[in-house]
């Protein structure tokens, strides 16, 4: 299953890492100079609830930025006792 939010879309988006070496200028050095760029990955925080959708609950990925703007409905907490054994 993709790393997708279900309700914002969010997803793994690609970028660039760049290293460098040098002092800075403004430290007494010559200035700093990028040696290597390199392919790095931006995930989003994608987790894994249990909501209501259309009526069913189902499993499914979100943001934590949508379960905070409150996209997300929870299902009611159960309430039940275990039943109690009746001996005779």
């Amino acid at each position: 299953m993709p790393r997708v939010c279900y309700f914002t879309g969010k997803k793994t988006t690609f970028g660039r890492k760049k290293t460098t070496r040098g002092k800075a200028k403004y430290l007494g050095g010559v200035g700093t100079k990028i040696t290597g760029i390199s392919a790095r990955k931006f995930k989003p925080n994608i987790q894994t609830v249990r909501a209501v959708i259309d009526g069913q609950v189902q499993r499914i990925k979100v943001s934590a930025k949508a379960i905070k703007m409150g996209l997300v409905v929870k299902p009611p907490r159960r309430k039940y006792k275990a039943e109690a054994k009746v001996t005779s």
